[in-house]
């Protein structure tokens, strides 16, 4: 009979994790996948949905959890793509970046430039955007945006506004970048260890005094909690993981583009974290894959999909708002564990 509970508790955590094992699973051999059906192209949408999830993850930090709705963080996306981009062309042309530094192609060095890159743009950004709230902070955020949209047009020496070429992906020991599932891992991985960071931090005191912050800030004040440094330090790791993911999309479309910057990508990152629920770890990573998944397949029905597209998400947010919401949170409740 003592042995009844222990059972019954060792089903229902079988039960909440053979889904997601389902879907780790799945994931991995996707490749094999799709090279046995003869579909490669499926290895690469997957690899941008792992890379534009990543962003909206890190976005969900300030937004979900936060309550910081930016419209800007496409910012920090183009930012560490062109980091890389700059990186990569200084080294192919072995010339030095600035004030001396050589250029790389190593993956080990140009994804953490990314990241720090990006993250002292959302600092500084941050630092001064939080000083505001409300309407006022969406707009500052995305006139941020387009001012760093607007130098990128302007910088002839890396491109303009034909973007930059990389001529190969940037090289990482021991593994070969270029064959598309190696890149998909490296995506994938990443992925999955920015998601497991996010959620730590989103389970931690300073995530529960960002969502006390977002809930209540006249009593979390009135208890002595200071609002900006909290949300200034989920500003500037939410920056750093667009950098990231702005560093991969660089490598893996081997073009860097001021369009990465422009206030429609931010668009696209906030549809991501509301189709698969605001304020959960792994939404997300959901909202990400039926984006792109949608957006692939009216793209090859019609080259006008994106008239299609809006009203569609309307109808999904509007009609099947509370079943959604409902299969949202019990399957994120399961994830988070």
């Amino acid at each position: 009979m003592s042995d009844a509970p222990a059972q019954a508790g060792a089903s229902q955590r079988m039960v909440r994790i053979a889904p997601m094992l389902i879907i780790a699973a799945l994931l991995i051999a996707l490749p094999f996948i799709a090279s046995a059906i003869h579909m490669p192209a499926l290895t690469g949408l997957a690899t941008r949905i792992a890379i534009l999830a990543l962003a909206a993850v890190s976005l969900n930090l300030a937004l979900g959890y936060g309550g910081l709705v930016s419209f800007g963080h496409a910012a920090y996306y183009g930012v560490g793509a062109y980091a890389v981009g700059i990186l990569t062309q200084a080294f192919a042309e072995s010339e030095a970046v600035f004030f001396g530094i050589p250029g790389t192609d190593q993956m080990l060095i140009t994804l953490p430039v990314a990241m720090v890159a990006a993250a002292l743009a959302a600092a500084i950004f941050g630092a001064l955007s939080l000083r505001t709230s409300g309407v006022q902070f969406i707009m500052i955020t995305l006139a941020f945006a387009q001012m760093l949209f607007f130098l990128f047009v302007a910088l002839k020496a890396y491109g303009g506004d034909d973007g930059l070429i990389l001529r190969r992906r940037n090289a990482l020991p021991l593994l070969d970048t270029r064959r598309d599932a190696t890149f998909y891992y490296i995506c994938l991985v990443l992925l999955a260890l920015w998601t497991w960071l996010i959620g730590r931090l989103a389970h931690s005191p300073f995530g529960r005094t960002l969502n006390g912050l977002r809930q209540n800030p006249r009593r979390m004040a009135a208890i002595g909690v200071a609002a900006y440094p909290h949300q200034l330090a989920a500003f500037v790791i939410a920056g750093a993981g667009a950098g990231l993911a702005g560093g991969l999309m660089a490598n893996f479309g081997k073009f860097v583009s001021p369009d990465m910057l422009h206030w429609t990508q931010s668009g696209e990152f906030l549809i991501m974290v509301i189709l698969g629920g605001v304020g959960t770890v792994t939404g997300p990573v959901i909202g990400a894959a039926i984006l792109i998944v949608l957006e692939s397949v009216l793209a090859s029905w019609t080259e006008h999909w994106q008239i299609v597209l809006g009203p569609l998400l309307v109808l999904i947010v509007l009609i099947d708002h509370k079943r959604i919401a409902t299969f949202a949170s019990s399957f994120m409740r399961r994830a988070d564990g």
